[in-house]
């Protein structure tokens, strides 16, 4: 069976032949010297894996993209319609201005991208619902009770005209009475921040009390982040690979942190041990994904996104958004 065609054949370009070609250079070579990954044997397996990992290296490069032009202004104002906190963080970073654009980040990670609205829910708190006033981080870390008690306040308009949080967040709260509603979030947040003096006071001392690695500095920082309340696996992993994506902290993630995961967990399982509850513990599965990077290359963010996504369709490529 060959998924080039429906559906498949529409996502798959051809200005994507060289890395396509690259990858399953890599594959055959780990194949050729004795690596087991039962999962791909079935051939529609490996191309959807493939074209899985292309989209993922697409939404990291598009990031890098996002650097390397102009941004309009309007990115940063949260009462224009094109309003976009990663675009925004990116100008910010670019300005000198890392305080807002890690704040932005967290925004950005802690509300998400919904499907149908985008980040209007994160530009409405951002921009107090165009009342005159920014939640900036100068704002914000100043008096974050104050940012609750908005929050509060305003809680009926905002989860109104579509104001949505995107799919990885959507058990998130702005219900007052909830335990773990977005005021405390913000707050826990804030406090973690305000620990060490600044974002990037923060970040300085990861990578200096972990000798500049890249990876170890990440890590330190994802365990650090257990004191940001309602930021689990997924949301800690994702703020801090986009503080490195956005060139804010020279970090990268060292693992896929499978030991928390589901869906990433269930991929590499599948891609192991040929169906997605195999018994192999977290602990040699990171040890095998470390090892197949070596060839692949294309870093631990890449793989446990694609992972996550071809394990719900592991025979046909499909792309998969939020």
């Amino acid at each position: 069976m060959d998924n080039r065609s429906g559906q498949g054949a529409k996502n798959m370009r051809a200005k994507d032949n060289p890395i396509r070609m690259r990858l399953n250079n890599a594959l055959n070579r780990l194949i050729l010297n004795g690596a087991n990954m039962p999962g791909i044997n079935p051939r529609e397996n490996r191309i959807a894996l493939v074209e899985q990992m292309i989209e993922s290296v697409r939404r990291v490069e598009f990031v890098r993209t996002i650097r390397r032009k102009a941004i309009s202004p309007n990115r940063a104002d949260p009462n224009s319609e094109y309003f976009d906190p990663i675009r925004a963080a990116v100008l910010h970073q670019q300005n000198g201005d890392i305080e807002e654009a890690a704040w932005l980040v967290f925004l950005a990670t802690h509300f998400g991208k919904a499907l149908r609205t985008g980040w209007l829910l994160t530009g409405s708190v951002y921009g107090a619902l165009g009342s005159g006033v920014i939640w900036n981080w100068q704002r914000a870390s100043f008096n974050p009770v104050a940012v609750s008690q908005w929050l509060q306040q305003n809680s009926g308009v905002l989860t109104s005209d579509g104001r949505r949080f995107g799919n990885h967040r959507k058990y998130e709260s702005l219900n007052p009475a909830s335990r773990g509603w977005t005021g405390e979030v913000i707050e826990s947040y804030v406090n973690w921040v305000l620990q060490h003096g600044s974002h990037q006071a923060l970040f300085d001392q990861a990578l200096q009390s972990n000798n500049n690695d890249p990876k170890t500095a990440f890590r330190a920082l994802y365990q650090s982040m257990n004191e940001v309340m309602r930021f689990g696996r997924t949301a800690k992993f994702d703020y801090l690979t986009m503080i490195g994506k956005v060139n804010i902290a020279n970090i990268s993630a060292d693992s896929a942190y499978l030991n928390e995961a589901t869906g990433p967990l269930k991929g590499a399982r599948l891609l192991f041990g040929g169906t997605s509850n195999a018994a192999i513990s977290t602990a040699n599965l990171e040890i095998r994904l470390r090892e197949i990077d070596q060839e692949l290359d294309v870093g631990m963010q890449v793989l446990e996104d694609s992972l996550c996504n071809w394990q719900k369709s592991p025979g046909e490529f499909k792309k998969f958004r939020g």
